[in-house]
């Protein structure tokens, strides 16, 4: 069986619904994954944009959620868990400088929201709320599996 990751929201590809944006309760999605190797001992998710601020001019990767230490055992985030993260879980910081869901709100554009599953080899321990790439630094050599799921949204208004 093949590490993924999915949620009952919306596909790989599709829409994001606006309740789990800027434009609506900004509440995160609910997310599930299958299918991690045997020697996963701990998993770190990373949802981020790589269109920002323009999809026609991207100048930067904006950083929307970075949890890790998220236990093997676990195999879902329950929508609006952004607060209350499965128990044992640690947070790092996003592009907003603060912890937890920042959900999608483009200035401009349909943009692409890419959350990225890593199992990992180890526990990684107290990193400080770290950046994402700071946590990438850390999960160096320990990644065992990586599974991607992308969504896409544009403002309304």
């Amino acid at each position: 069986m093949s590490f993924t990751i999915l949620s009952s929201a919306f596909g790989d590809s599709a829409a994001i619904p606006a309740k789990y944006t800027c434009e609506g309760g900004d509440t995160s999605p609910p997310l599930a994954w299958k299918g991690a190797p045997a020697t996963t001992k701990s998993y770190a998710l990373i949802v981020d944009d790589p269109d920002a601020p323009d999809p026609k001019a991207p100048k930067m990767t904006y950083v929307h959620w970075v949890l890790y230490d998220i236990p093997a055992s676990v195999s879902a985030i329950e929508e609006g868990k952004s607060s209350s993260v499965p128990p044992g879980t640690r947070e790092g910081t996003n592009d907003w400088k603060r912890t937890g869901w920042g959900g999608p709100c483009p200035p401009i554009g349909r943009h692409r929201y890419f959350f990225k599953l890593y199992a990992l080899d180890t526990v990684l321990g107290d990193l400080r709320k770290p950046s994402k790439s700071a946590l990438m630094a850390a999960m160096e050599g320990h990644i065992v599996a990586q599974a991607q799921l992308m969504g896409t949204y544009q403002k309304t208004k």
